[in-house]
């Protein structure tokens, strides 16, 4: 076989074939169809193996392509633009955490497991549960993992979700428990963009196994009657999840006060930059029941004390596949997301409980600032008269689309599309007056 600039192990394949008694690499993938099979050489690369210096000026030049923004995004839905400070980067790089691996054996690396203990412990008083695991991969796995652990319990096959669901998080829903035929029964939403509760009395709660909302909702609005939702759960042998922003904690009642089973979340406001998607954090957390600690998916850390008293810390629950036999794991997920974790701990160490209070504080107003300059100016709309945090949905007095593209290509990334006239706008603390005033006036220019 010849050689290839980028596949240096090739001269290597004809020994590699006469080791197992194949005469030529074509014959390991006789399966595939042949009418399929490329017939040429792939047109990928510069025909030769680039030096160091060319690599860094090639990737110089495809990044000059990228569009440049004026402002943060105005862009939410799941993925919120944040200050994230300095330190958090400066910890995470230190190699004892950059390069350790999530631990496996009870015992090994006390640091990280510190880490993730510390991680669980400000959690935990952020949400005001009572247990918190070393993390998921995002938010949909969380709810996804929350819902199964309803069904463990109780053996029901029907969830309810809200109307007001992320979508992607539905998907996500959808795709796990598929395999248990389970059935997703969607809770409407009223004129007020919250759910229409009257709607629980036309279901059956004895083949209910648990039911979700979130907290704001997809489109930002704040729920008012979340604490019925857990009492009504309760009455009737459900388990209650709430789907929570963590930062909106600072101003408004936390999952264990509101009376939750369990809460799940996403890390990735609380010190995660934006990045194509990931890698974020999904939290999980309940209350102290043990037929629901039991339940949880992934690891435990707790603190304790060795044969000489001295602290240490290990992994005191470990229900996954790697350490249950398969049949018996709550979750073949088999990695957290504990440098993540990490941020969270020292993005929420930094602010404490005053700081989160106060910046949940700023993103409220400047997100009602910018509504209300956008209707003060007339280009729309908000679809709903109920409170919100972070994010609302604004009707456009023409297409959306048009009005997108004209402030992209002003350097200025708008917000969610939902439909022809409707978009969810997002504010946050790194969106200054006058970046909140460009978006109004650029919007009114081009619509």
């Amino acid at each position: 076989m010849d050689n290839h600039p980028w596949l240096p192990n090739l001269s290597h394949v004809n020994r590699m074939l006469e080791e197992i008694g194949v005469k030529k690499i074509e014959d390991l993938f006789q399966d595939i169809p042949e009418d399929v099979i490329l017939k040429r050489k792939l047109r990928v690369g510069y025909d030769r193996p680039l030096s160091e210096h060319e690599i860094r000026y090639r990737l110089g030049q495809i990044a000059e392509k990228n569009l440049k923004l004026k402002y943060p995004p105005f862009l939410g839905a799941g993925a919120y633009p944040h200050s994230v400070p300095s330190v958090i980067k400066f910890i995470l790089s230190r190699s004892e955490f950059y390069t350790a691996y999530t631990p496996y054996q009870p015992e090994v690396n006390q640091g990280l497991l510190q880490a993730l203990f510390e991680y669980q412990s400000l959690m935990a008083e952020l949400l005001e549960m009572d247990v918190v695991n070393s993390s998921h991969y995002d938010w949909g796995g969380s709810l996804a993992e929350a819902v199964l652990m309803g069904y463990r319990i109780n053996g029901r096959k029907k969830v309810l979700i809200p109307e007001s669901i992320n979508p992607l998080h539905e998907q996500v829903l959808r795709t796990w428990i598929s395999g248990r035929e389970m059935e997703i029964v969607k809770v409407p939403i009223g004129n007020d963009g919250t759910l229409d509760l009257n709607f629980l009395s036309k279901v059956s709660p004895d083949q209910i196994s648990s039911i979700y909302v979130q907290e704001p909702n997809f489109y930002g609005v704040l729920e008012t009657e979340v604490e019925y939702v857990a009492d009504w759960a309760r009455k009737n042998g459900i388990i209650s999840i709430i789907g929570v922003s963590p930062i909106s904690l600072g101003l408004i009642k936390p999952p264990g006060e509101l009376g939750f089973d369990i809460a799940v979340g996403d890390g990735q406001e609380l010190g995660i930059p934006l990045n194509f998607g990931g890698p974020y954090n999904g939290v999980l957390a309940t209350r102290m029941d043990m037929k629901l600690v039991r339940q949880m998916p992934g690891r435990i850390v707790g603190m304790t004390q060795d044969q000489n008293g001295k602290r240490g810390f290990t992994l005191i629950l470990q229900t996954r596949e790697q350490f249950a036999r398969r049949e018996k794991a709550t979750s073949n997920i088999t990695t957290n997301e504990a440098l993540v974790a990490l941020a969270n701990a020292v993005y929420l160490s930094l602010l404490g409980k005053h700081g989160i209070r106060e910046l949940a504080s700023e993103i409220y107003r400047r997100s009602h600032y910018a509504l209300k300059r956008l209707e003060d100016e007339e280009i729309g709309k908000r679809k709903w008269e109920s409170d919100f945090f972070e994010e609302f949905t604004f009707v456009f007095r023409t297409d959306y689309s048009e009005i997108y593209r004209g402030l992209l290509a002003r350097g200025i990334h708008g917000g969610f599309r939902l439909n022809e006239r409707e978009a969810l706008i997002c504010v946050t603390e790194v969106h200054s007056k006058e970046a909140i005033e460009t978006l109004v006036q650029t919007a009114k220019e081009v619509s």
